[in-house]
Parts: C-alpha cells; sequence; structure tokens
C-alpha cells in the first residue's frame, strides 16, 4: 500500500537529489495495477496522472493565496501565468477526478480534463496524453491508480510538494525505463551519469542546450545544481531538441512538472537537418545522442558549415554529433557527451582524422577535447556495454573572463578511468555512489586549475594529465585506460590466482578495445598473447 501524506512527509530527502524514501513503494503499487498492460503503455497512463495532479496542487495553492491576499484575482489567468502555474478549469482539477473516480465513465472525464487544460494553456498544446477512455484501459484501474496518487505530497507546502512531485515523477522515468530496457534507454539517462556530467561543466549561468534532450534529465539536474549551490534558477536558460514526439511529451512535462521554464523544439527531422535553434550559441551542452547511427542521413549533409574537423561519415552519426554541439558552444563554452566507446578509438571512414582535428584544433585554434572519462558497463538502461564520455572546452586557454579562474590548458587532455568505480543496484545495473561523483569531479576541476579543488596529482589507474606529443604517440586514441596505467597494488593477502585473474580480466578489455592495430584478442583461458 502506498504512504499517505502524513506518512510521506516524514521522510528525508538525502542531500544530493536521492529518493524521498517511498517513491519504490509507490510505484510497485502502481505497477501491480497496470496489470497485463505493457510498460511502454502504461508509462503515459500514470505520468500524465501524474502530472495532471501536480498542475492541480499549483493552481489551487496559488489560488488559496489569492482568495486570502487579492480576491479579485482569484479567477485571472493572469495571476497564475505570472509565477509559472498553469491554470486549471474548475471540472479539470484533481479534486474533481478523485470524487468521480469510481465512475465507469472517468477515462473519459481525464480525456476531457486534458483537453481543456491544453486549450487553456498554449505551452501545453500537443502536450498531454489524451487516451485514457481507450477501451484497453480499465476504469476500476484508473480509479485505484488516482486513488493511489492522490496521496503524492498532500500536506506539503506549495514549493515542497512540487519538488516531492517532480521527484516521484523522474522516479517513475527511470522505472519505466528500466522495464523497457533498450527502447526505455533511448528517453532516460541514469541519474547518476547525469550527476557527473552536471558537475563536472557546473552550469551555474547561462544557456543549456541539449539536441537530443530525451525526457529532460540533463535539464532537471542543471536546475538542481544550481539551486543546491545557492545560486539562482532564472539565471539559467533552457534550449532543446527532441525528434521522437512522444519522448518530446514527457520532456515538456516532466519540466513542467518541476516548474523549468524552457524552449524545447520538437520536429521529426531532428538536429542534423531540421536545426530548429541555428543561432544558438550555447554555455553549456548536455547530451546524450543516440549511439552509432547509421541511417542519419549524412550522405545529404556533405557540405554543412558543422563540419568544420572534418566531414563524418554517412554510416556512424557520433562525430556528427560532437561537431554538431562544438558548432552551437558559444566562445567560452563547454560540454559533456555520452558516445560509444568505440569513438575513443575508431580508424574507419575517416573518424580517426576527426579525432585527431578536434584533439589539435583547426584555423589556428587549440583543440576543444578537455577531458574523457571511460565509465563501467552496466550504468545504462539501453546497454550493458561500457560507454565514455567527452568533455569539450571552446577556450581552453584561460583567455576569457568568464573562465578568469582556470588555467591555460592548451595542449593537454585529462583522461580518468572510473571503470572501477560503481556499484550495483539491482542485478543487472550499477550507479556511481555520492563518493565516486566527488572523486571524478574533483580530479577534473583541480586539473582545470579550480582554487577551491586542490592541487591536481596524476593517479596510477585513475587520472593522468597528457600532452600532445603523448597522445600522437598513441595515435590519437582517447581511450583513458592506455594513459592512466595500473593503479599500484598493495599486497593485501588476496591469493595470487585471483590477483592473476582480475589482470587478465583487466588486460582483455584493454586489448579489445585496440581496434585501430586490428588485434584479435584470444578468448580462452590464458589467451593472452594476441594471434599473429
Amino acid at each position: 500500500m502506498a504512504e499517505n501524506g502524513s506518512t510521506a512527509k516524514n521522510r528525508k530527502t538525502n542531500g544530493n537529489g536521492g529518493n524521498l524514501g517511498f517513491e519504490a513503494d509507490l510505484f510497485r503499487a502502481a505497477d501491480k495495477l497496470r496489470g497485463n498492460m505493457e510498460p511502454s503503455d502504461y508509462k503515459h497512463v500514470a505520468l500524465g496522472l501524474i502530472f495532471l495532479k501536480h498542475i492541480s496542487d499549483s493552481f489551487e495553492a496559488k489560488r488559496a493565496q489569492l482568495l486570502m491576499d487579492y480576491p479579485d484575482g482569484a479567477e485571472d489567468p493572469d495571476e497564475y501565468s505570472a509565477e509559472n502555474v498553469f491554470w486549471v478549469p474548475k471540472e479539470a482539477r484533481w479534486s474533481h477526478l478523485q470524487a468521480n473516480a469510481k465512475q465507469p465513465s472517468i477515462g473519459k472525464m481525464i480525456d476531457e480534463a486534458m483537453i481543456t487544460i491544453e486549450k487553456r494553456n498554449e505551452a501545453l498544446k500537443g502536450v498531454l496524453p489524451k487516451d485514457y477512455a481507450r477501451p484497453a484501459l480499465n476504469a476500476v484501474m484508473l480509479g485505484e491508480l488516482i486513488d493511489l496518487i492522490s496521496g503524492i505530497a498532500l500536506g506539503h507546502e506549495k514549493g515542497e510538494a512540487r519538488d516531492v512531485l517532480g521527484r516521484v515523477y523522474e522516479y517513475f522515468l527511470g522505472q519505466f525505463a528500466g522495464s523497457e530496457g533498450k527502447r526505455g534507454g533511448e528517453f532516460y539517462t541514469p541519474r547518476s551519469v547525469v550527476r557527473v556530467m552536471v558537475e563536472m561543466i557546473e552550469p551555474y549561468k547561462g544557456r543549456v542546450y541539449d539536441p537530443c534532450c530525451g525526457s529532460g534529465g540533463m535539464f532537471v539536474q542543471s536546475e538542481r545544481f544550481v539551486l543546491e549551490h545557492e545560486g539562482r534558477i532564472g539565471d539559467i536558460a533552457i534550449y532543446g531538441q527532441e525528434s521522437n514526439y512522444t519522448t518530446w511529451r514527457l520532456c515538456k512535462m516532466n519540466l513542467a512538472v518541476r516548474g523549468i521554464d524552457s524552449e524545447i523544439k520538437w520536429n521529426s527531422e531532428g538536429s542534423f537537418h531540421k536545426d530548429e535553434l541555428r543561432d544558438l550559441k550555447a554555455d553549456y551542452v548536455l547530451a546524450n545522442p543516440p549511439f552509432n547511427i547509421s541511417d542519419w542521413g549524412g550522405d545529404r549533409l556533405r557540405e554543412d558549415v558543422r563540419w568544420k574537423y572534418g566531414t563524418p561519415p554517412a554510416g556512424n552519426a557520433n562525430f556528427a554529433w560532437i561537431q554538431h554541439i562544438v558548432h552551437h558552444l558559444a566562445p567560452a563554452g563547454t560540454a559533456g557527451v555520452v558516445l560509444a566507446n568505440g569513438s575513443m578509438s575508431s580508424t574507419q571512414n575517416g573518424e580517426d582524422t576527426i579525432r585527431r582535428a578536434l584533439i589539435e584544433g583547426v584555423d589556428g585554434k587549440s583543440g576543444v577535447i578537455d577531458c574523457m572519462i571511460a565509465l563501467p558497463g552496466q550504468l545504462f538502461y539501453s546497454t550493458q556495454i561500457p560507454v565514455c564520455l567527452w568533455f569539450l572546452a571552446r577556450d581552453k586557454s584561460n583567455g576569457l573572463a568568464r573562465n578568469s579562474k582556470l588555467r591555460d590548458r592548451r595542449g593537454e587532455v585529462l583522461f580518468i578511468d572510473a571503470r572501477k568505480l560503481g556499484h550495483m543496484v539491482d542485478r543487472t545495473r550499477k550507479e556511481f555512489s555520492d563518493d565516486d561523483v566527488a572523486k571524478i569531479t574533483r580530479a577534473y576541476h583541480a586539473w582545470r586549475g579550480e582554487g577551491n579543488a586542490g592541487s591536481y596529482e596524476d593517479e596510477p589507474g585513475f587520472c593522468k594529465s597528457a600532452g600532445l606529443q603523448e597522445i600522437k604517440d598513441r595515435g590519437y586514441v582517447l581511450t583513458p585506460g592506455r594513459y592512466v596505467g595500473a593503479a599500484d597494488i598493495e599486497d593485501d593477502g588476496t591469493p595470487f590466482a585471483e590477483r592473476f585473474s582480475a589482470l587478465k580480466a583487466q588486460l582483455e578489455e584493454q586489448f579489445s578495445q585496440a581496434d585501430f592495430l586490428n588485434i584479435e584478442i584470444g578468448t580462452k583461458l590464458g589467451g593472452l598473447v594476441p594471434n599473429e
């Protein structure tokens, strides 16, 4: 049974955006109600109702305030829009739906509520789900789901209620992503990965852009970062694009639940072929593009202005995404991007030439690659293979006022091997702990020369600052494991056979990434010698 509002109110959040403590119970209860419905369908049913509860609660709280302080404004929509509160007509309010939750026509009533809300709020046009009356949805299930959701944030203050509902929405997004597996990963980037990206580039103030924004998790974490560091939420502006209409709707609702004002564009052609934000120069870019997309239509964009570092191959969009992102960075902009591991070492179709240009620079300007991070496997819902993070900086020279606290990093790249970090949270998936995130981000901030981060030192097996000559000597391969070396090994009493097995597995993993040398790795026990 889900906890009621008073019980939930006593639960504590941790300091980094963790669970409130009741989301798991709530999700399990909600998941039982779906019966045989596919998670991909039920996702929109549950999230749509959570969203409806949120905007209704926000409206009722504002209305109560106006009735007390300014009664004449209680029916003025402008009084609500001034505080990013959506206008909710009487027949669409949660109290009305809850009172009629046991009616056989509840599905139709929810659809009518969604339609009415969209008509009264232009920003929500085309966003809300409106198929609750379809025969496949059991009216009894809908009524029970309404009762379950009714307890969320009950009794909370306005700001706290918004945060509770936002966290519940985010938790449900993550759980549905896990239920859907690979399909779920297309709209959701795990929170701990986003935390690393956000805390690396620190989007305190300026324009934040995601060209393939999914359900908006990058933006939620950016706003949370600003709040946790006592910044002003109005100091950042949110921009994004998404080609999947269903995912775009999830993103719009996710941001609205948080009260985040944004400009999120949808177009079926995608960011490459219809760049809706063509003139945008962002201070920060955070992105998790789809990996290794082969049908991105690159053959129609051979002479595009964005390809300053080389024309990306028509059969793989990885370096098209990188260059699209660099193109949209402001002169002092920074970016964090998730890519498949192959992007660090591939020599196919000129990708190594593009990578070299990104490292060394073009047109007399220095390279833009600032830091490379190798991640452990099992962090993502969509893939069990390890991926990597690229961090880019348009100006590594410390030549711009905004970056005055940073040192000149031209001719250097920081490599971080985080494959040993993370802990299992279930049978198939890992997460980074607070300490893991701090270890990674502290190394980067110290390396960049931020005074409050302490001094930087290479740590064998974890991080290494490499110069251009060393990178050139390694064939412009950016795999961190090739630079950081092996950690110092202490005799902890582990039997030799176990230590040998662990070292063997590490070597095999490093060899498996060396496709640029075309080395074939033996797969039998003891097969450590590459085949000739």
